[in-house]
This record gives structure tokens, C-alpha cells and sequence, in this order.
């Protein structure tokens, strides 16, 4: 589990009551229907004009599925963990990597494909079909967020105009004035809220995951790939450290 995620959301949630309870306590004062209706309404009817529906149902669950569950792939870790199979695939065979375990279920795949016996054009073909499609799941999810965060402040801003007209168009009656100024500032609030809070972090936080899988599925395929040709551990562990940045190739190689 991502626990930055969790942390950060939980923190945001924290500041905000604090400073209600500071300044009173009055959660109360921080509910208006019609400025949820606005923020809620408007910012999803906006990112169902932008995306397709299919694109929607399945952005926004994925979004929230990996931004707090999915796992890092360390590429120092996957190259440790393929120079390994690699080492078992040369003293007993293509045919043992059947029962090889791996924690990365996309190496996995790719190791079934070896011991299958599944030609070279094959293998590359369909891991990078598979992650090219994973990729551009996670690259929807990112673009659904980032236009929910930039149509909420917007129409937090429509609240706002909606909840100054109508505190203006009546003057002459009191009673109405409070509900209407609640209105034209609690929807800049939500809008605020759910944009820097929810919105926005969480499409960065696929965008930098996008960028880790890549590559870390890039990695793999040429990993298994060299696998297959049965190239010796050490040959497939030298090609797969121009990934790292210079002083972890260092490291690794001192190791």
C-alpha cells in the first residue's frame, strides 16, 4: 500500500478540522447543499463532456486503486530478482522457470511464455502489446483526475457568481442573504478542497507511477527476452544496468 497517499489526504483532512475547531468549532457552518450540488454536479458533468463514459467508469477507480495500492517496482530489485531466474534457467533449463517464484506478476508472465517454449517475436509482441495497454489505462486515469481538478475550482467560481446574483437580487430580505453568501464561498472552498486535496495529487501520483512502470516493464521484457536466447546471467545482469542512474550502477557493481 501507498501510505504517502493515505498520509497526505489524511493530513489535508487534519489541517482543515483544526482550524475549524480553532476558530470555533461550528462544523456545521461548513455545509451548504447548494454548493455541493454545484462543485459535484458541475465538475462531473464537465469531465463526462470531456472523456468518453467508458474512459470515466474506468479512470476513476483505477485512479484510486493505484494511487493507494499499487506497489513500486524497484529496478534494482527486478534485476537482482532476474538475474536469479536467469541463473536457474542455465543450470537446469528453460522448463524449470515454470516453477520459478517471482513477485512481479509481470515477469511472471514472461517466464511462463520461456518455459512454454513461445518464440522470441512472440514474447516481445505480446509483453510490450501488454504493457503499452497497462500504460495507457493509467495515463486515462491520470487525465480523468487532473480535469476533475482543474473543472472543480472552476466551478467553484460559478457557485460563487450564482451565490453573489442571487445575495444582490435580494437585499430587500435579510433571511436570504446568509444562505446565499454560504453558497458563493463554500463553493470556492469545496472546489479548492477536492482539486489540491484529491484531484491534482492523485493524477501526479499516477503520472509518476506511468513513468516508474515503463520502465520497469521495459526492464523486464528485455530481461526475459535475453532469457530466451539463453544468455548467461551475468551478460543479462551487465545489459539490464544501463537502467539505473550512474552511482547505482556503482553500487551494484561493488556489490
Amino acid at each position: 500500500m501507498d501510505l504517502a497517499t493515505g498520509l497526505g489526504i489524511l493530513g489535508g483532512i487534519v489541517t482543515i478540522c483544526a482550524i475549524i475547531i480553532i476558530d470555533g468549532g461550528n462544523f456545521a457552518a461548513f455545509y451548504d447543499k447548494h454548493a455541493v450540488i454545484i462543485i459535484f454536479g458541475g465538475a462531473t458533468a464537465s469531465t463526462m463532456t470531456r472523456f468518453p463514459f467508458s474512459v470515466i467508469t474506468h479512470g476513476i477507480p483505477m485512479g484510486m486503486r493505484f494511487a493507494f495500492t499499487m506497489s513500486a517496482s524497484h529496478p534494482r530489485e527486478l534485476i537482482e530478482e532476474i538475474t536469479r531466474v536467469a541463473d536457474i534457467a542455465r543450470k537446469n533449463g528453460p522448463v524449470a522457470l515454470e516453477h520459478a517464484v517471482v513477485s512481479d506478476p509481470f515477469l511472471a508472465q514472461g517466464l511462463r511464455y520461456i518455459a512454454d517454449g513461445y518464440d522470441k517475436d512472440f514474447i516481445r509482441d505480446t509483453m510490450e502489446r501488454d504493457r503499452d495497454n497497462f500504460l495507457q489505462r493509467l495515463d486515462e486515469g491520470s487525465k480523468v483526475y487532473r480535469a476533475i481538478g482543474d473543472c472543480a475550482p472552476a466551478w467553484g467560481m460559478i457557485g460563487t457568481i450564482l451565490g453573489m446574483v442571487t445575495m444582490f437580487a435580494n437585499m430587500s430580505d435579510p433571511s436570504k442573504l446568509g444562505p446565499a453568501m454560504a453558497t458563493a464561498l463554500l463553493a470556492t472552498l469545496y472546489g479548492a478542497i477536492i482539486a489540491n486535496m484529491i484531484a491534482m495529487p492523485i493524477a501526479d501520483k499516477l503520472h509518476i507511477k506511468l513513468e516508474e512502470e515503463e520502465i520497469a516493464r521495459t526492464l523486464i521484457i528485455d530481461g526475459v527476452l535475453q532469457m530466451r536466447d539463453a544468455k548467461s546471467p551475468t551478460l543479462v545482469r551487465e545489459m539490464l544496468l544501463a537502467y539505473l542512474p550512474q552511482h547505482h550502477r556503482t553500487e551494484m557493481a561493488k556489490a
